[in-house]
């Protein structure tokens, strides 16, 4: 099992809040990840396009391009792609009817930033 070393793996985020994403990029550079950020869907759909991540972090709730559609678009690119959702209302991502990538992870706020890490690192493993 050759697991890409923390540094390397690429996590792009969507996060329309500006004080939480701050502090999501935060937590995840200071456990080493690479991370680019966006404040909605659309923006980060398009970086996306552009080059690979490992893993999408999204909100669901944003404008633009809410956080489902994102990873349905996402999967589409790349169907290696890992998601997770983070969001104060999980209930609209564990929803059948919206299509959601179904190995997608779903973190509800509030949550501790060591909770996410754990989260990213679990899920990156799998």
């Amino acid at each position: 099992m050759n697991e890409i070393p923390v540094a390397a793996t690429r996590i792009l985020l969507a996060e329309d809040d500006n004080d939480m994403r701050r502090f999501l990029v935060k937590a995840l550079q200071n456990a080493g990840y690479t991370v680019s950020s966006f404040d909605n869907g659309l923006s980060a759909y398009n970086r996306l396009r552009e080059e690979p991540f490992e893993l999408l972090l999204t909100d669901i709730v944003m404008p633009e391009m809410d956080g489902i559609e994102l990873a349905r678009r996402a999967t589409e690119l790349d169907p290696d792609i890992k998601v997770m959702f983070i969001t104060g209302f999980a209930a609209v991502a564990l929803n059948p009817d919206n299509n959601a990538p179904k190995d997608a992870k779903v973190l509800s706020k509030p949550f501790h930033l060591k909770d996410l890490v754990n989260e990213v690192q679990r899920l990156l493993a799998a």
